[in-house]
Protein backbone atom coordinates (compact mmCIF):
# COMPACT_ATOMS: atom_id res chain seq x y z
CA UNK A 1 0.00 0.00 0.00
CA UNK A 2 1.43 3.82 -1.06
CA UNK A 3 2.19 5.87 1.81
CA UNK A 4 0.58 9.36 2.71
CA UNK A 5 -1.99 8.74 0.03
CA UNK A 6 -5.13 7.94 2.76
CA UNK A 7 -6.40 10.94 5.40
CA UNK A 8 -5.79 10.68 9.03
CA UNK A 9 -8.20 8.27 10.65
CA UNK A 10 -9.46 9.77 14.32
CA UNK A 11 -10.90 6.84 15.93
CA UNK A 12 -12.44 9.17 18.45
CA UNK A 13 -14.17 11.56 16.42
CA UNK A 14 -16.27 14.05 18.13
CA UNK A 15 -19.95 14.68 17.04
CA UNK A 16 -21.14 18.22 18.93
CA UNK A 17 -24.88 19.74 18.40
CA UNK A 18 -25.47 23.25 19.46
CA UNK A 19 -21.94 23.30 21.21
CA UNK A 20 -22.06 20.15 22.86
CA UNK A 21 -20.46 16.65 22.35
CA UNK A 22 -23.16 14.15 21.97
CA UNK A 23 -21.24 11.14 21.23
CA UNK A 24 -17.86 10.12 19.45
CA UNK A 25 -17.28 8.07 16.06
CA UNK A 26 -14.67 7.19 13.96
CA UNK A 27 -14.25 10.09 10.96
CA UNK A 28 -11.20 11.68 9.13
CA UNK A 29 -11.96 14.96 10.73
CA UNK A 30 -11.69 15.28 14.75
CA UNK A 31 -14.76 17.13 15.06
CA UNK A 32 -17.81 17.00 13.41
CA UNK A 33 -20.62 19.69 13.89
CA UNK A 34 -24.01 18.56 13.03
CA UNK A 35 -27.18 20.36 13.32
CA UNK A 36 -29.69 17.24 13.55
CA UNK A 37 -29.03 13.45 15.17
CA UNK A 38 -30.96 10.72 16.19
CA UNK A 39 -31.30 12.87 19.57
CA UNK A 40 -32.94 15.28 18.18
CA UNK A 41 -35.07 14.24 15.50
CA UNK A 42 -38.19 14.01 15.41
CA UNK A 43 -38.34 10.60 14.10
CA UNK A 44 -37.00 9.16 16.95
CA UNK A 45 -38.14 11.97 19.70
CA UNK A 46 -41.54 11.77 18.67
CA UNK A 47 -41.87 15.22 18.99
CA UNK A 48 -42.41 17.83 16.18
CA UNK A 49 -39.70 20.75 15.42
CA UNK A 50 -38.68 22.97 12.79
CA UNK A 51 -35.65 23.58 11.17
CA UNK A 52 -35.42 26.76 9.51
CA UNK A 53 -32.53 26.46 7.11
CA UNK A 54 -31.60 29.62 5.69
CA UNK A 55 -34.97 31.39 6.42
CA UNK A 56 -36.94 28.30 4.46
CA UNK A 57 -39.98 28.20 6.94
CA UNK A 58 -40.26 32.46 6.66
CA UNK A 59 -40.20 31.87 2.82
CA UNK A 60 -43.16 29.58 3.11
CA UNK A 61 -45.21 31.56 5.49
CA UNK A 62 -45.23 34.17 3.60
CA UNK A 63 -46.20 32.48 0.27
CA UNK A 64 -48.96 31.29 2.00
CA UNK A 65 -49.95 34.46 3.65
CA UNK A 66 -50.32 35.95 -0.22
CA UNK A 67 -51.99 33.04 -1.63
CA UNK A 68 -54.55 33.28 1.21
CA UNK A 69 -54.71 37.51 0.36
CA UNK A 70 -55.26 36.84 -3.55
CA UNK A 71 -58.02 34.34 -2.59
CA UNK A 72 -59.60 36.66 -0.46
CA UNK A 73 -59.42 39.17 -3.39
CA UNK A 74 -60.56 36.90 -5.67
CA UNK A 75 -63.88 36.11 -3.91
CA UNK A 76 -64.45 39.93 -2.99
CA UNK A 77 -63.94 40.65 -6.93
CA UNK A 78 -66.82 37.38 -7.46
CA UNK A 79 -69.27 38.92 -5.49
CA UNK A 80 -69.12 42.05 -6.81
CA UNK A 81 -69.05 41.20 -9.96
CA UNK A 82 -72.12 39.00 -9.46
CA UNK A 83 -74.97 40.04 -12.03
CA UNK A 84 -77.41 40.93 -8.62
CA UNK A 85 -75.26 42.89 -7.33
CA UNK A 86 -74.25 45.32 -10.10
CA UNK A 87 -76.17 48.50 -10.64
CA UNK A 88 -78.64 49.24 -13.21
CA UNK A 89 -76.85 50.92 -15.14
CA UNK A 90 -75.62 48.20 -15.93
CA UNK A 91 -78.19 46.85 -18.30
CA UNK A 92 -77.79 49.73 -20.48
CA UNK A 93 -81.31 50.49 -21.32
CA UNK A 94 -81.05 54.45 -21.70
CA UNK A 95 -80.66 57.25 -19.21
CA UNK A 96 -85.36 57.24 -19.01
CA UNK A 97 -85.85 53.60 -18.08
CA UNK A 98 -82.55 54.41 -15.92
CA UNK A 99 -84.05 57.00 -13.93
CA UNK A 100 -87.34 55.60 -13.06
CA UNK A 101 -85.78 52.70 -12.30
CA UNK A 102 -83.66 54.60 -9.68
CA UNK A 103 -86.97 56.88 -8.56
CA UNK A 104 -88.89 53.41 -7.85
CA UNK A 105 -86.00 52.46 -5.54
CA UNK A 106 -84.39 49.66 -7.64
CA UNK A 107 -80.99 50.69 -7.86
CA UNK A 108 -79.37 46.63 -8.75
CA UNK A 109 -80.12 44.08 -11.23
CA UNK A 110 -81.13 41.99 -8.11
CA UNK A 111 -83.91 44.55 -7.01
CA UNK A 112 -85.14 44.59 -11.04
CA UNK A 113 -84.74 40.12 -10.67
CA UNK A 114 -87.52 40.67 -7.64
CA UNK A 115 -89.77 43.29 -9.49
CA UNK A 116 -89.33 40.69 -12.77
CA UNK A 117 -90.51 37.87 -10.63
CA UNK A 118 -93.32 38.69 -9.42
CA UNK A 119 -94.74 40.18 -12.98
CA UNK A 120 -94.38 41.43 -16.05
CA UNK A 121 -97.07 44.04 -15.40
CA UNK A 122 -95.00 45.06 -12.19
CA UNK A 123 -92.24 45.97 -13.93
CA UNK A 124 -94.49 47.23 -16.49
CA UNK A 125 -96.40 49.75 -13.43
CA UNK A 126 -93.73 51.45 -13.23
CA UNK A 127 -93.92 55.41 -14.63
CA UNK A 128 -91.09 55.12 -17.91
CA UNK A 129 -90.94 51.54 -18.31
CA UNK A 130 -92.84 50.23 -21.39
CA UNK A 131 -92.39 47.00 -23.42
CA UNK A 132 -88.87 47.83 -25.23
CA UNK A 133 -87.51 48.13 -21.88
CA UNK A 134 -88.95 45.31 -20.56
CA UNK A 135 -87.85 43.42 -23.81
CA UNK A 136 -84.19 44.08 -22.90
CA UNK A 137 -84.25 43.58 -19.48
CA UNK A 138 -85.34 40.21 -19.90
CA UNK A 139 -82.95 39.91 -22.49
CA UNK A 140 -79.73 40.87 -20.08
CA UNK A 141 -81.36 38.23 -17.11
CA UNK A 142 -81.04 35.81 -19.76
CA UNK A 143 -77.67 36.76 -20.86
CA UNK A 144 -76.59 36.73 -17.64
CA UNK A 145 -78.27 33.58 -16.78
CA UNK A 146 -80.75 34.59 -14.01
CA UNK A 147 -84.20 33.64 -15.59
CA UNK A 148 -84.47 30.90 -18.45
Amino acid sequence: MKESIHPKWYPNAKVIVEGEVVMTVGSTKPEISVEVWSGTHPFYTGTQRLMDTEGQVDRFMRRLQKREEIQVQTETVKTRRMPENLSVEEMELGTRVNNALTAAGLTTVGDVLQLLKQSDDAVLALQGVGQTALIKIKRYMRDEELID
